[in-house]
């Protein structure tokens, strides 16, 4: 049996979570262009603050701040299960979707968060799909996408508080 997770403390994280058997689900657009809605979604709704992302054909990265009434296992709880509902609903629900669990980083400062930041927008060049981040249509860096600032330490400190 896995041992369970401990929940993790308020701050910003940099995740990373992996389609099931790193199946190159997106490269279809229509499925990224679903993973993005349900992103932003939970976005607008207030479950997080979204800092950058990168959507690679198997795994996807996200650098997030839960909102204060949130653990990041339960941000990233909401993402994988909305859009594997969603999903299902156009490839059956007997596909699985996800690998189970997630891997993740507290941020600890702004160097660890500029240097996460930069991995994120480097996986796609790394991996030879294009020359330059901005070039990558499912990346942050990506010209368009709204992004919300990191939380300055006074900010941080005051979510943290409530």
């Amino acid at each position: 049996m896995k041992p369970g997770r401990l929940i993790s403390p308020p701050g910003t994280y940099f995740v990373t979570f992996s389609t099931h058997r790193r199946r190159k689900l997106f490269v279809v657009e229509a499925y990224v262009r679903l993973f993005l809605q349900t992103l932003y979604r939970h976005r607008r709704e207030g479950r997080y603050r979204l800092h950058d992302f990168v959507i690679m054909p198997e795994h996807v990265h996200l650098l997030l701040t839960p909102a204060p009434d949130i653990t990041i296992e339960r941000a990233i709880q909401l993402i994988k299960g909305a859009y594997s509902h969603e999903l299902g609903g156009i490839i059956g629900r007997n596909s699985e979707i996800w690998q189970r669990g997630f891997t993740d980083h507290r941020i600890r400062n702004p160097q660890d968060f500029a240097h996460h930041r930069n991995y994120i927008h480097q996986n796609p060049v790394e991996r030879g799909i294009v020359t330059h981040p901005s070039h990558y249509r499912y990346c942050s860096a990506f010209p368009g996408f709204k992004l919300d600032p990191w939380p300055s330490a006074a900010e941080a400190a005051t979510l943290r508080a409530s």
